[in-house]
């Protein structure tokens, strides 16, 4: 099975920005880059899965980016296409099927480095078993879209997107595809700083919980 990352280089005035302040812009990219790290670690030790990332954003420009190049070794890197985060999505199923054909697809992002390998391998098991998954996020939008056939990516390009309807109304666009939608543990993504504070906690001993202690021990002094 292939694992997708959909994912945003993280550089400094790019990404994270509603995480400023307490941070800077740079510190919000660090954050990032930890995030996605963890994110790769996570994917890398889920067994039997082929890896892909599809990337937005100049990767040689991020924060850490010489360890974002050691972490892809042996990964698949497409760049982002199209002009709306749909469309992208839409398009990078697309390519990631096109890279490794007949194989379902589990897209995730970047925003829940708390996403442990064991919680992979259990919604591709769920993908085994269904002709599609849906894993919601707290905000009311999803992280992890699982199809057996990445075509019905299609279903995406008339959802909004980063609402909180996003997750009910791709789940309802699936299944009036006929496709069977199993269900996966609801994640919190990290979009604002409470948000990386309980996800940190969630998820002691990453690089993500370590960037944001050590930004949080910056900000109190």
């Amino acid at each position: 099975m292939i694992v997708l990352v959909v994912a945003k280089a993280p550089v400094p005035g790019q990404v994270k920005t509603r995480l400023c302040p307490p941070a800077t812009p740079r510190q919000a990219a660090d954050v990032a880059a930890a995030a996605l790290l963890d994110t790769l670690d996570a994917v890398r030790a889920t067994p039997g899965v082929t890896p892909v990332l599809a990337y937005t954003g100049r990767l040689s420009g991020a924060e850490r980016s010489g360890e974002i190049r050691s972490a892809l070794a042996g990964w698949h890197l497409i760049p982002q296409r199209g002009a709306t985060f749909a469309d992208r999505l839409v398009r990078a199923h697309a390519d990631a099927a096109a890279h490794a054909p007949a194989r379902p697809v589990l897209q995730i992002g970047m925003d829940t480095p708390q996403v442990r390998p064991a919680t992979l391998a259990s919604t591709l098991d769920r993908l085994r078993a269904a002709e599609a998954v849906l894993g919601p996020a707290a905000d009311g939008g999803w992280w992890a879209l699982g199809l057996r056939d990445p075509r019905h990516a299609e279903a995406l390009r008339a959802i909004p997107m980063s609402t909180s309807e996003t997750g009910r109304l791709t789940r309802e666009a699936l299944t009036a595809r006929g496709l069977n939608v199993s269900g996966a543990p609801t994640l919190s993504d990290v979009d604002v700083w409470d948000d990386a504070l309980a996800v940190a906690a969630a998820a002691p001993g990453g690089r993500f919980a370590t960037a944001v202690a050590e930004l949080s021990a910056g900000a109190a002094r």
